[in-house]
Formats: C-alpha cells, sequence, structure tokens
C-alpha cells in the first residue's frame, strides 16, 4: 500500500518515519519545508495530483496548526489548515476509496466541568479558536463519509521540535524557582506511541469496517505541576524548586481544558492496541534525548 504523510516534520511525522522504516508499505511524507517531498494540503488539486500520481491509499495526516494561544489572533489560516485542509484530504480519499488517519485533540473538550474521562461520543464545547478549529475539522471528514480514523489525543511531547518535556528539562537545568500549574490535568502522550498505534493499525489493516473516532493518549493521569516534577527527577535538575501554582497566575488568551483525560476503551477493544504508563514512556524518550546529547 501506498501511504501518504503530511506534517511530515512535526513531533508525529519523524515518529511516523522511525515506525515506517520497519514496514512493508510505501511511505512518501511530505511537508511545506525543505527536505521533503512538497504537499499543500490547503489545495484540493495539489492533493489530488499528489495522491492520483503515486496511486496513494492512505493518508496519515499529521499537519496542523497547533500554537493554541495564536491561533486566537491568526485568522483564516487556523480554519483553512485544521478543518479545511482535513476536508480536501477526505474528499481525495473518498474518490480513490482510501483511508485517511486524521490527528485530533484533547481541546475539542473543556467548555464543561467534567471530572471523569473523555468519550468518544461527548459533546464538543472548545474554548478557543485552535479546539473550535479542531473540532470542525472532525466534522468535515466525517460530513465527507470516506473510510477514517479520527485520532484524538493529548499533551503530545517527543524528541523532535519544540514541546513542553524539552522545555522544562531546559528550565529546570537553569532556574532556582519554577512554578507550575496544578489545576490542569490530562495525560502527557509519546509521539512515538501514537506512531506506533497508528502504525498498527494501518499496517494490519486493523481499520477496515471501522471507521470513527478513537482516543490515544498514554495511561495514566497527571498534571502540568506532575508532569514537570517527574521530568526534573528523571532529568536529574534537583536544584530547582518546583512549586504548584494555579492557572489565573498565568493569563493566557485561552482557556485550557480543567480536565482532559481521554477515555481509551474503545481503541484498545477495536484494535486490541496495548498503551504504555506515561511515566514509562516519559523515561523511554528522555533517555532518547540524553543519548542524542
Amino acid at each position: 500500500m501506498n501511504i501518504l504523510v503530511t506534517g511530515a516534520n512535526g513531533q508525529l511525522g519523524n515518529e511516523m518515519q522511525l515506525v515506517s522504516k520497519k514496514s512493508q508499505d510505501h511511505y512518501i511524507f511530505t511537508d511545506v519545508c525543505e527536505g521533503y517531498t512538497h504537499l499543500d494540503i490547503t489545495n484540493i488539486d495539489d492533493v489530488r495530483r499528489m495522491v492520483n500520481d503515486n496511486n496513494v491509499e492512505c493518508i496519515i495526516n499529521c499537519a496542523a496548526w497547533t500554537n493554541v494561544d495564536k491561533a486566537e489572533t491568526a485568522g483564516d489560516i487556523v480554519e483553512t489548515l485544521n478543518a479545511v485542509a482535513p476536508e480536501n484530504l477526505a474528499k481525495v480519499m473518498k474518490e480513490v476509496g482510501g483511508l485517511l488517519v486524521h490527528v485530533s485533540t484533547d481541546y475539542v473538550f473543556g467548555g464543561d466541568p467534567y471530572n471523569t474521562p473523555c468519550k468518544e461520543d461527548q459533546k464538543g464545547t472548545p474554548t478557543g479558536v485552535y479546539g473550535l478549529t479542531k473540532l470542525h475539522g472532525e466534522q468535515k471528514i466525517q460530513a465527507v463519509g470516506c473510510n477514517y480514523i479520527i485520532l484524538r489525543t493529548a499533551w503530545l511531547y517527543s524528541e523532535y521540535g519544540h514541546n513542553f518535556v524539552k522545555t522544562m528539562i531546559n528550565l529546570t537545568a537553569t532556574k532556582p524557582q519554577l512554578k507550575v500549574v496544578f489545576d490542569q490535568c490530562g495525560t502527557p502522550t509519546y509521539a512515538g506511541d501514537l506512531a506506533n498505534a497508528i502504525y498498527d493499525i494501518v499496517s494490519n489493516r486493523k481499520y477496515e469496517g471501522h471507521s470513527g473516532i478513537y482516543h490515544f493518549s498514554n495511561e495514566g493521569v497527571c498534571s502540568w505541576y506532575d508532569f514537570t516534577i517527574k521530568i526534573a527527577e528523571l532529568a536529574g535538575n534537583n536544584n530547582c524548586d518546583i512549586q504548584p501554582c494555579h492557572s489565573d497566575e498565568f493569563p493566557s488568551p485561552v482557556k485550557r481544558p480543567a480536565y482532559s483525560v481521554l477515555d481509551k476503551t474503545k481503541i484498545k477493544e477495536t484494535f486490541g492496541i496495548k498503551i504504555p504508563y506515561w511515566v514509562d514512556s516519559l523515561k523511554k524518550c528522555m533517555a532518547n534525548l540524553k543519548a542524542q546529547q
């Protein structure tokens, strides 16, 4: 099978490049930056040409606007990238009878208070432009009616790009004191684990007859404060005094979800996927980061 990956230079895209090396399928990695096959997914004609020229049967969409704060003032580009582009991919996959794997987010939730893990059929109540446009993307894919797997994930980090783990390794090594919010809870997700789940679903053709929305994050739950404590501990950064604080001490253009733990029962039961505990995956990622130094 010929598989097209968009957003190949992002965190998940880089992890997909690693897992693809063990595949019998043929992967084409695209992005709008140098070093990759160029593809503008906001242009449906470009998508159609790429798919037809390469006999693409599956698209894994790792591309998105992900800067939550800047999304509030960035204008139409956020909706274009997070909603119109996925719709383009869905339309072209429908034309060729292919599969679209699309990555969404826990930020589709957050407007209503709750304290139990979010299920796939829970109503989306996004609090900002990022979450709203990602929800629109899901809705547009469903409306097109192609074969699709939408994977909502949360708190993504990896060895690549800018992310919370790499930031906190640096800050806890250089700052005498740090305040981190404790009133936002979720689950960190190692992009390598998400890439392996996608690989398993696609390579083993488990998706057949199972179009729908699924949740994937690592197992367990923590606050950003708990997450930071564990990062500092694993990095050996013991001299930083890490203090818990409330979200309102860090004013933001967006009200972030206070509790966005994802219920993963559906993906585990449907595809037989085993999901690692967040601390175990964090250890793995940080060991890789240390090895790269």
